[in-house]
């Protein structure tokens, strides 16, 4: 149990930071937009690369710098791209009221695909994913020995707590972004970090 609670503290240090994914996560919750959707991709994919870590592939990511250099320099663009529309719906304004009335007349299932192609983008190509989930969280997994697995759990688990909430406690906000200039302030905070992020992706 203190091996899976070690995993689980590590695993909330990591992820608990305010970036690109969370941001999006938090966006899509407040709005109540393919929330379940969003949350088990993020959920899934950290699962799949803790379990990578504690299988050993680190020290492959290691032996490999031109992998992470590669989605160093997509997620960059992606993180751009993503906050620059952020930063247009801030100057426009008004686009979240029309957003809202297409979901009412139930045009939320022909705006999945872009939503899931985002946190798609937003988790693999950020190479900071593959530094704390593969490498760091690997290391230290390995460490436990046969326990590692028990460690990864922990991991594991407090993925999935944290979108989780994320995700589904967003809604709460909601009552606060019912007038279109809150809205403003929410996207511009989102293009900032987003372009705060790029802005270390590019500069290694």
């Amino acid at each position: 149990m203190l091996i899976f609670l070690a995993g689980l503290g590590l695993g909330l240090s990591l992820i608990v930071a305010i970036g690109a994914q969370n941001a999006f996560v938090l966006r899509q919750g407040v709005r109540r937009e393919h929330v379940g959707v969003v949350v088990l991709v993020c959920a899934a994919s950290d699962a799949v690369l803790y379990a990578a870590g504690g299988a050993g592939l680190g020290a492959l990511v290691e032996q490999h710098p031109g992998l992470v250099e590669v989605a160093r320099w997509a997620g960059a663009a992606v993180v751009l791209g993503y906050g620059a529309l952020a930063a247009r719906r801030a100057w426009r304004g008004g686009e979240e009221l029309e957003a809202a009335r297409d979901v009412a007349r139930s045009d939320a299932g022909r705006r999945l695909r872009p939503v899931l192609l985002t946190a798609l983008a937003l988790t693999w190509l950020n190479p900071h994913v593959y530094l704390d989930t593969v490498v760091l969280q690997g290391s230290i997994a390995a460490g436990y020995g046969d326990d590692r697995w028990l460690f990864t759990a922990g991991a594991v688990v407090s993925s999935m707590l944290w979108f989780v909430g994320l995700g589904y406690g967003a809604r709460f906000l909601a009552p606060l972004l019912r007038r279109p200039g809150a809205w403003r302030v929410v996207d511009g905070v989102i293009a900032l970090i987003m372009l705060a992020v790029a802005a270390s992706l590019l500069l290694g």
